[in-house]
């Protein structure tokens, strides 16, 4: 990475003629040379730095005075040219510096010129005289952004080691469940670095060693699921594969004095192991210990009450080295190995030992696995195996969202949503019924990157990242709300009523639908409310009509558009109209359709451990509205993305059926306000 002296964007901003900031030598020398600090290609070798940078910014507009200064210059180029910090930049991690980098260059466009210039990129220099120029030329449509490629915002140069000879990770979902956002990360990490950085390979191991928890519906929807988001593992395993492998290094752990039976009640251990105090049974001998696993293998009510605990540091100051459990007694019969085992190792015991079996370099892992790093190594230290790389990225958070499967679980079970791919629901299944594209999904995934920084997200983001992809393929129609239409008269229109073939979208080749004209027309009300007798207004699709007589009705207090007349006025220019106007014709086959919005099934932005759930839930988090829709809705699949002009977009969850409305679930966009979102 160059130095600050030789940054050509630091230069480039320093010799700009638009570039009056007064020059103050003993500044500009102090902050050149705190610059050059942010100048690593390594988040971490820069992260004190700009960490000192944010805490600078907290109540200031500017570095180093009232006004912009050569000192935000030369920091704002530094950075700018940097596409590590860029990247943390752009992903709001540091909310002072993120605020002051956006302020700099927003508030001074002549610095975007200037940049452009500076690295060869074409600039535009009047956007306004260049837009005016470019109406004439038809319109192309922006295209969005490949989602499987990782762009400049985004660090992915992690400093993996010994990645020469290969590298192969593992994905260890278990079927206890279905999969979600957080989950979705860890997969696309681990696909991003085996296929697409190292051309490696990528292994799909299902970690089911809890007979209590797992089913094949669940791994089922997990492989399903993989396919979605378009990961293809080079190979699919199990743990239960490797039952044998296990059961025998964990008689070695015994003899070589490195485990050993226990069956300590669970509340006294969890005590002891909080008070760092070691079990009355950790000098049980070696043969001992081999004999009460026996009992536990056949399953016998005494054998149920032993485990074999790692013999690490009862003492450690890190938890996860007292002595975890790596084996315990359950009877229940296995979804793919039936009543064959008695005994099952526990996660932190066979995924250290099967990675090496299985040939895995580099671990990829969150970093709530951060403490367990130590006992991953110790147990491939313990059984003499060859070393495997651990490397932790931070786990998917995000606002108003719970991702623990536990709790995921009680909702499913307690009724409070319809199952595990309710829209409302964080899974990967969920969202997807929601609206989310794979693409979408994919991209948004991928530009948080690998970072360990543990930030909460907003959904409004991910959303809008989705938005780009719903848009292009969003065929457009026609909706008024059943219980607030208003009907209009129109005169000047055809005696009969007619239907004409119109684009289903502006930009994109989408097909053609077929619009209905007559002299009877539905408004909503909402609209009719805005209206005024006299006043001319724009029907969209059709053209003008001016506004002759409004009449009203009593409900209660309120007053509402009971009716209303039009005249056609098709020579009107509807560029120069205000108020553009959705509207029906009542002479065609309306279709009904339900629409349905969806909110946050909890109230806080964060629960805390000691928060209760119950205490946050939404009260109310499914909203339904019945439309007519166009006669062309009639002809809508399932899964069918569309969008209802000035409603939004919607997902079709259920299609046309005889007697039966339309479902539409709308996908949120990420605008402010919208419920969910």
């Amino acid at each position: 990475m160059a130095s600050v002296n030789e940054n050509v964007i630091v230069q480039a901003l320093l010799k700009d003629p638009h570039a009056k900031a007064p020059k103050e030598p003993s500044v500009e020398t102090e902050w050149r040379n705190r610059a050059e600090k942010m100048t690593a290609p390594s988040l971490k070798d820069i992260e004190p730095a700009i960490a000192e940078l944010d805490a600078h910014l907290t109540l200031r507009s500017y570095i180093a005075d009232y006004r912009l200064t050569t000192a935000d210059l030369v920091v704002w180029g530094t950075l700018r040219n940097n596409r590590v910090a860029l990247g943390s930049i752009k992903q709001g991690i540091r909310i002072n510096l993120s605020r002051w980098f956006n302020f700099i260059d927003q508030s001074n466009p002549w610095i975007s010129e200037a940049v452009n210039d500076a690295t060869g990129r074409s600039a535009t220099s009047n956007p306004k005289k260049d837009a005016s120029a470019s109406k004439s030329a038809p319109l192309e449509p922006s295209k969005p952004r490949d989602p499987n490629v990782v762009h400049d915002d985004t660090n992915y140069d992690i400093g993996l080691q010994d990645t020469e000879a290969g590298v192969v990770t593992r994905f260890p979902p278990e079927p206890s469940g279905y999969l979600h956002i957080g989950h979705a990360k860890a997969a696309l990490l681990n696909d991003y670095f085996a296929h697409v950085k190292y051309k490696g390979t990528l292994l799909c191991r299902f970690d089911d060693t809890n007979p209590l928890k797992e089913k094949q519906e669940f791994e089922d929807s997990i492989v399903r699921d993989l396919e979605l988001m378009g990961i293809k593992p080079d190979r699919t395993t199990h743990t239960s594969d490797y039952f044998q492998e296990l059961h025998d290094w964990c008689i070695q752990m015994v003899k070589s004095g490195h485990a050993y039976a226990d069956d300590t009640d669970q509340t006294l251990m969890r005590e002891q192991r909080l008070a760092k105090e070691p079990s009355a049974r950790r000098n049980l001998s070696a043969d001992e210990s081999l004999a009460r696993f026996e009992d536990m293998k056949s399953g016998s009510e005494e054998g149920q009450h032993w485990f074999i605990r790692a013999k690490i540091d009862h003492a450690s100051r890190n938890g996860a080295m007292r002595d975890p459990v790596i084996y315990r007694c359950s009877p229940q019969p296995h979804h793919r190995t039936g009543a064959t085992w008695k005994v099952y190792p526990t996660y932190d015991f066979a995924c250290p030992l099967i990675d090496v079996h299985e040939g895995v370099t580099h671990a990829l892992r969150t970093t709530e696995y951060k403490d367990r790093d130590a006992q991953y190594q110790w147990m491939l230290s313990a059984l003499q195996l060859r070393k495997v790389h651990n490397w932790d990225f931070n786990r998917l958070n995000f606002v108003r969202t719970l991702l623990s499967k536990r709790k995921l679980t009680k909702f499913v079970d307690e009724g409070v949503v319809w199952g595990w791919d309710d829209p409302r629901m964080p899974t990967i299944r969920g969202i997807r019924r929601r609206g989310c594209t794979v693409a979408g999904l994919r991209e948004f995934i991928l530009k948080q990157g690998p970072s360990r920084n543990i930030v909460n997200l907003d959904w409004t983001s991910f959303w809008a990242t989705n938005k780009k992809y719903v848009d292009p393929v969003a065929a457009r129609y026609t909706a008024i709300s059943q219980e607030n239409a208003v009907s209009c008269s129109i005169t000047g229109a055809r005696a009969n009523p007619y239907s004409e073939e119109k684009p289903l979208h502006a930009k994109y080749d989408l097909g053609h639908k077929k619009i209905w004209y007559s002299s009877s027309i539905f408004l909503e009300q909402s609209d009719a409310q805005e209206l005024s007798e006299g006043e001319e207004i724009t029907l969209m699709n059709w053209g003008n009509a001016i506004v002759r007589s409004i009449n009203h009705t009593m409900l209660g207090l309120s007053k509402t558009v009971s009716s209303i007349e039009l005249d056609l006025n098709l020579q009107g220019d509807v560029k120069k109209t205000k108020k553009k106007v959705t509207w029906l014709s009542c002479d065609q086959e309306l279709v009904p359709c339900e629409l349905v919005e969806f909110d946050f099934l909890i109230t806080k932005e964060k629960l805390e451990e000691e928060d209760k759930v119950e205490d946050f839930m939404t009260p109310q988090t499914e909203f339904r509205t019945m439309c007519w829709g166009d006669c062309n809705v009639a002809g809508l699949p399932r899964d069918a993305v569309m969008q209802f002009d000035r409603r939004g977009y919607f997902r079709v969850d259920r299609e046309m059926r005889h007697g039966e409305a339309v479902v539409l679930f709308q996908i949120p966009t990420g605008k402010k306000g919208e419920r969910g979102a």
